[in-house]
């Protein structure tokens, strides 16, 4: 178990937010592993693909009761996997359902505070980003082995770091 520094308070985060974290931590004192950070990806895809079909299904059947008109809403399919990032990341537990299977949470390095919804998205467009491309994906990856804190480039950018709970 992780000390937290005498007289640490987060000054009302509980109060403030109601995640269930009241004790958190500034990101010093505890960082996540750059594996534990894979396996979370690994479980994120297959939540996504379960997310993205429910949602092809909604879209499908919106299709046919507004005689076609609800199939221009597929062009946000692409876009799914940002948003359940977006969705599950910016609510009130701080990480996507394999970020929680693996006990990660994304906060603000400086006062270990929620993330809104926006920052969210636009760290999970970057993280998309980044994977897209070996070289990208390897300059992020590499990033985060050279800092001591195991945030990546895409965090760093964004101002974001992903903790133990």
């Amino acid at each position: 178990m992780l000390n937290t520094p005498p007289g640490y308070d987060p000054a009302g985060y509980a109060e403030r937010y109601g995640t269930g974290f009241p004790n958190a931590l500034p990101v010093p004192f505890v960082r996540a592993s750059l594996g534990a950070r894979f396996v979370a990806y690994l479980l994120d895809i297959l939540f996504i693909l379960g997310f993205t079909a429910l949602l092809t299904l909604a879209i499908t059947v919106l299709g046919v009761l507004t005689f076609g008109l609800g199939w221009t809403l597929f062009a946000i399919l692409p876009a799914s996997g940002i948003l359940y990032s977006a969705v599950t990341v910016g609510g009130a537990a701080q990480s996507t359902w394999g970020m929680r299977m693996m006990g990660l949470r994304v906060v603000t390095p400086a006062s270990g505070l929620r993330v809104d919804f926006l920052t969210a998205a636009i760290h999970a467009l970057l993280f998309y980003v980044a994977i897209s491309t070996f070289l990208l994906w390897f300059v992020d990856i590499l990033f985060g082995l050279m800092r001591s804190d195991r945030r990546l480039g895409h965090d760093v950018l964004v101002g974001l770091a992903v903790v133990r709970v």
